[in-house]
């Protein structure tokens, strides 16, 4: 889910940055130090949840900005509005196949990469190839393969770090409406027959 954020933030404006003018290196440096990072959300609707900046959309400066001894740059507190994406239990994205394992797939959403369980995949028995990258059900013969397209419900989260890269998001594609784009394409097909 995307969600409008408003936050402060202390920015170090480095002293090269000084000489020209200020307005734009506050937001410049906040681009730089915000978007692409987790935050943590305190907002009432979302306490102790995560979300990734995607944009930060303004940036003013609150107060003067503090200058430490033995440092060039000058601290300045901000308050900034940025949009972000908050990945919620339950829900459903799509994405794409980044790689296949033995235990099963890694799936590309946004910022997110999230395991998709051999277990979670379909209802049937399935053959992991790794050398060709793909998985292909025993009976059904439906394959996923990497670069393919999947509609995944988020069924485990954890952003504990700061990093994307550290976030752990089991995934799911077992439930009615879920699965290769694909498969959901050709279901709509024979139902409209």
């Amino acid at each position: 889910m995307y969600v409008s954020i408003e936050k402060e933030y202390v920015a170090r404006i480095p002293p090269e940055k000084l000489s020209g003018d200020y307005l734009k290196a506050i937001s410049d440096v906040a681009k730089t130090s915000i978007e692409g990072h987790l935050i943590d959300l305190e907002e009432q609707n979302y306490q102790n949840q995560k979300a990734f900046i995607i944009s930060v959309m303004s940036v003013e400066p609150v107060g003067e900005g503090t200058i430490v001894h033995g440092d060039g740059g000058v601290y300045q507190s901000i308050k900034y509005n940025a949009l972000g994406y908050l990945p919620e239990m339950q829900e459903i994205v799509d994405g794409f196949v980044t790689s296949v394992k033995e235990f099963g797939a890694f799936i590309r959403f946004g910022p997110f990469e999230g395991l998709l369980h051999k277990s979670q995949i379909m209802d049937d028995r399935i053959d992991i190839d790794l050398t060709n990258q793909r998985i292909v059900g025993k009976e059904s013969k439906r394959e996923i393969k990497v670069g393919d397209k999947l509609r995944v419900k988020i069924v485990s989260l954890n952003l504990a770090s700061s990093s994307v890269m550290d976030s752990k998001i089991g995934l799911t594609m077992k439930q009615l409406g879920l699965g290769k784009v694909e498969w959901l394409n050709q279901v709509k097909k024979e139902k409209a027959r």
